[in-house]
């Protein structure tokens, strides 16, 4: 079978069907010609059932012949239109409105209803008195049980029998026989339709008249009638130009600045979206803006502007032109409804909170083992963490600067032996107390060290701003680039962040950290404390358009309920660690510890301030020049001194009369190793006698971290100059073998990972750049990770920008939407639906099929534009010509892959594809990075119309129930099934997702989420070639 073969079995023509009532009685069926119905009694328009959903739209006229209500159940939901009100399960809805069976919106001088659920629409048009036109219109062939007015979509019904069998139930209603007499206008008319109607045009005549008799005052019964005929001969014909004339139907009026176009586009250019996309079918009779102008979307007086004079909207809050917002670290102008923002010019910083690293490029991750890690690591310096055996939180910090070595405690800082009570100075640091709870360190190679030391130690690292060599450690390179922040001490880089974390261990680690609450009662109390982060009327929501709370959220859960006695004390560390982040960005969150019952207690007559300062507030400070004034020091939350006192001895605030003087302390250097000794084969070492630093005599310790002071422990070791192998054997430095992912590999072997190509040597991996493509999935409700993987959650109802090249104002080749259908119902298969749009020829994927629809002009070519191919449960397509391939499960998840070409070229909800992934939540037309609420609601589609999404959802908070069903079933992924996999992939972000999808839904049904969720990990890891069985025949079976 040739491709073009192959493609065609596989993908559908798209044909629409559509039936109409207009006027005061006249129905034009799915087929055959139109016919008239008088009658005020409720009539079934059109019924069916499709994929076991019942689909129901009732009419009924009143006595001036407009309809004057219009009921549309879809799945059991009802809307009625109703005197001028649109009413969904009884409650008037404002446009656009979003559910999830169907989206209302505008359209054009129209209202239109899409179904989420099938490619189904109606659109009505509302007068003073109810609805003079009413189409039905299905883009796809459906079951033969459709029954009322609109007949069959496939077959041509007799016209007495529709009516007869629609007609519903109602004694005081009646229908009565057309009348028609002889119509001057219906007559002129149609003397000018003679080339469109030909032989058709008596039948139309009396149409006319049966529709007119005893309506003749009415002018929207008759110039709905005479609209939709002009509308059925086109633009092209001699009586589009003339019929309003001759019937003396005036244009409708539109609102505010809003000019009337009887053909334009239906969806209006905004200061949102000023070139808004559509296709010929957007083409109806509409209110625009004057030529040259937009309509302002952030007013609500239909107001038109030019788009220069477009306003910008952040954060709830509007700007004008020219307005700025500024953080500390980026200056953003308002420029024709977008933003132009400089660099950010914050340099990245490391933060190490609890067991969660936030690298110097923004990559997140947990370390597995309270161990002790170096933190960072460069030319002349060393940072180690070293965890309490007991709780997962930090206990020490050491700082080795040239020979200088710095260690902090809970609520202490020495240097060397001596403790540094307020400041400590040298040739290579400046080491000084902020307040009662940061410590800080500048070094004379500008790096900056922040030192929270009470009531946890937690720890912020600036790298220098221009360093030389390289950095390494947990914290990772400081590259901007995302993509290789889990290097190893040995030079791979780690897909997984426990074998990278634990190869910068230093000495022996296992990972014991538990990855999920192990109490409880404690687990219940996290929940409920936790979620002020995500209140939106919280004392935290100011900070929700800056910084997103969700990982946030899970570091207080997960901190909270695994602490030891003191739960409130983790749970303040936990918010205090979000509104330090907001505080980095100038965001004032206000009092928050009052609000969230965390206040702190301070000492002597030290007073609490979340603005403490220490440049000239102590008494040192007094006897010469301060050097911390010199320093950027930014303030922090904390016990001080207040106004008009200053830190003597003993951490007591006195006038500077009581002030006494002070001095600095010095170092001491670390001692000397030898070596001595043979047993076996292998030198036999005796510490007491002759001691020597063993840690560096195996092959994984050339790729460890070296600490300062020897370690000798005595035992038999490899002779001088070889080293034991993970094998057991000494060889010699260049036979030693390299570990990635868990697997030993000899010298000389090569790995190819993460684009770059690996040769272990003396080893350490030694790794090239290799162009690869870039991969971005979204599966069930919302689950994003992006080309530069970054995991984020958005779930909306409306269309979305996937990915596509038409960014930053360039003109762009394709564009892949995707819309989400329901998921939570027994009787419905979920499923996404999926627009390629290859500007000749649109692909639509929806109902577990393909159909497209082919623009203008476009012929079949001898080289296929595009292949399809079923693959299992997969429908995959290729774009040779864009280097662009998608495969879709048929259901919620979609994955698509782009050439290395696209890399910088592409934007929407899959990122940017630059390696960076701390930048990939760009708003639509904008630098602004934003929070994944505001990020997706920024790639909404222009058409058809849609809400922003404003809250968000946290499925096991709203099924709080299966919240511990969820986490036993999807512990699968961290258990022994895919344990192979573990060190190769992640499993911690496909963990919480799938958590999250099976809390979706109160049931399963066939919203397999979690199957889905477990599907993609699976996936992921056989990317990474190791493959695992787990479906069975009662868990997530093959179809």
């Amino acid at each position: 079978m040739t491709p073009q073969q192959r493609m065609l079995s596989v993908c559908f023509l798209l044909v629409s069907v559509t039936c109409r009532t207009y006027g005061s009685g006249v129905v034009q069926p799915f087929k055959g010609l139109g016919y008239y119905v008088r009658s005020n009694c409720p009539f079934t328009l059109t019924r069916f059932t499709h994929n076991r959903v019942e689909y129901d739209i009732t009419i009924r006229r009143g006595d001036s012949g407009l309809l004057v209500q219009v009921e549309i159940t879809m799945n059991k939901v009802r809307t009625v239109l109703q005197n001028g009100s649109i009413l969904v399960e009884k409650k008037s809805v404002s446009l656009p409105y979003d559910h999830t069976y169907q989206h209302i919106f505008q359209y054009g001088i129209y209202t239109r209803l899409r179904s989420s659920l099938l490619p189904l629409s109606v659109t009505w048009h509302s007068v003073p008195g109810g609805i003079d036109s009413l189409w039905v219109e299905l883009q796809q062939e459906l079951s033969t049980d459709m029954t009322g007015l609109c007949g069959k979509h496939n077959v041509t019904s007799n016209k007495q029998q529709l009516i007869t069998e629609s007609k519903l139930t109602q004694e005081t209603c009646q229908t009565r026989d057309p009348v028609f007499v002889t119509n001057q206008v219906c007559r002129e008319f149609f003397s000018y339709t003679m080339e469109c109607l030909q032989v058709k045009t008596p039948f139309y005549i009396q149409l006319c008249e049966e529709n007119i008799y005893s309506f003749e005052n009415s002018k929207y019964v008759r110039c709905a009638f005479f609209k939709e005929i002009a509308l059925h001969c086109g633009n092209k014909s001699y009586v589009w130009q003339k019929w309003r004339a001759i019937t003396k139907c005036a244009e409708p009026t539109c609102p505010g600045d809003l000019v009337y176009k009887e053909e334009g586009n239906a969806f209006i250019p905004s200061c949102s979206n000023p070139n808004p996309s559509f296709s010929s079918q957007a083409i109806t009779s509409t209110c625009v803006c004057p030529k040259g102008k937009v309509l302002d979307d952030h007013a609500e007086d239909f107001r038109c502007v030019s788009v220069p004079s477009c306003p910008c909207v952040f954060s709830g809050r509007t700007y004008l032109t020219g307005d700025r917002r500024n953080t500390k670290c980026q200056a953003c102008i308002c420029d024709g409804g977008g933003w132009n923002c400089s660099e950010n010019s914050c340099l990245g910083r490391c933060d190490i909170e609890g067991q969660f690293v936030t690298t110097f490029d923004g990559k997140k991750y947990v370390v597995p083992g309270k161990c002790t890690y170096v933190a960072s690591q460069g030319l002349n310096w060393t940072i180690n963490v070293g965890f309490s055996g007991k709780h997962a939180s930090i206990q020490t910090v050491v700082l080795q600067i040239f020979q200088e070595m710095y260690t902090f405690t809970r609520s202490m800082v020495k240097f060397e032996d001596q403790e540094i009570t307020e400041l400590h100075q040298s040739d290579h640091a400046l080491v000084f107390w902020q307040s009662s709870m940061y410590v800080e360190v500048h070094t004379s190679f500008g790096m900056k060290i922040q030192v929270q030391v009470s009531p946890e130690i937690q720890l912020y690292i600036t790298p220098p701003g221009k360093h030389t060599g390289t950095i390494s450690g947990l914290c990772g390179n400081n590259n901007k680039d995302t993509t290789d922040d889990f290097t190893s001490s040995s030079g791979i880089i780690e897909n997984s962040p426990e074998p990278f974390a634990l190869s910068w261990s230093v000495g022996r680690c296992t990972p014991n950290i538990p990855p999920t609450c192990i109490n409880t009662d404690n687990e219940i109390f996290a929940d409920e404390k936790c979620s002020v982060l995500n209140n939106p009327a919280g004392i935290f929501a100011k900070c929700h358009g800056y910084i997103p709370t969700d990982q946030f959220h899970t570091a207080c859960i997960l901190r909270t309920c695994n602490c030891g006695t003191n739960l409130v004390q983790c749970l303040c560390v936990a918010l205090g660690n979000y509104a330090k982040a907001c505080a980095s960005l100038g965001v004032e969150l206000g009092d928050w510890r009052k609000a969230t019952n965390c206040s702190l207690t301070c000492e002597k007559n030290q007073e609490f301030s979340y603005n403490v300062r220490a440049c000239n507030h102590t008494c040192r400070s007094l006897s010469a020049p301060d050097p911390r004034c010199g320093q950027e020091d930014a303030p922090v939350e904390g016990c001080g001194c207040p106004e008009g006192t200053h830190l003597n001895q003993g951490q007591i605030c006195t006038p500077k009369t009581e002030c006494v003087c002070h001095h600095h302390g010095g170092i001491t250097p670390p001692g000397p190793v030898v070596i001595d000794g043979r047993q076996n084969g292998k030198v036999c070492v005796h510490c007491s006698e002759y001691p020597v630093n063993t840690a560096q005599k195996t092959c994984d310790s050339l790729s460890k971290p070296l600490v300062a002071s020897v370690t000798c422990e005595s035992g038999c070791y490899c002779p001088h100059d070889q080293y034991e192998d993970h094998h057991g054997n000494c060889v010699s430095r260049d036979n030693c073998t390299c570990v990635y992912s868990g697997k030993v590999f000899r010298a000389g072997e090569t790995v190819k990972t993460n684009c770059k190509k690996c040769v272990c040597g003396q080893g350490q991996w030694d790794c090239t750049d290799e162009p690869c493509p870039g991969t971005c999935q979204v599966y069930g409700n919302g689950h994003y990770q992006t080309f530069d993987a970054k995991w984020y959650r958005f779930g909306g109802h409306c269309q979305y920008t996937l990915v596509e090249d038409y960014c930053r104002s360039q003109n762009g080749t394709f564009s892949l939407r995707v819309e989400s259908v329901p998921c939570c119902d027994e009787a419905l298969t979920c499923s996404r639906s999926i627009i390629l749009d290859l500007q000749v020829i649109t692909l639509i994927l929806n109902d577990m099929r393909v159909t497209k629809q082919i623009q203008k002009g476009w012929t079949l070519q001898q080289d296929p534009l595009y292949t399809i191919h079923t693959v299992g449960l997969y429908i995959i397509i290729s774009v040779p010509s864009k280097g662009l391939t998608l495969i879709w499960d048929k259901h919620t998840r979609i994955t698509v892959e782009l050439h290395p070409d696209w890399r910088n070229r592409v934007c929407g909800l899959c990122g940017n594809f630059d390696s960076n992934e701390l930048n990939d939540l760009q708003i639509s037309g904008s630098a602004v990075v934003s929070s994944p609420m505001a990020f997706g609601n920024s790639w909404k589609a222009a058409t058809p119309p849609c809400t922003d999404v404003t809250t968000e959802i946290f499925p096991c908070e709203r099924n709080s129930y299966c919240s511990a069903w969820a986490q036993r079933r999807c512990m699968i992924l961290k258990g022994g099934t895919f344990k192979d996999c573990h060190l190769k992939v992640d499993p911690e972000p496909y963990y919480h997702a799938c958590v999250q999808e099976s809390c979706s839904c109160e049931f399963e049904g066939k919203f397999l989420g979690f199957c889905t969720a477990v599907a993609a990990y699976a996936e992921a890891c056989s990317d990474q070639d190791v493959c695992i069985d787990w479906r069975t025949p009662d868990m997530c079976r093959k179809f």
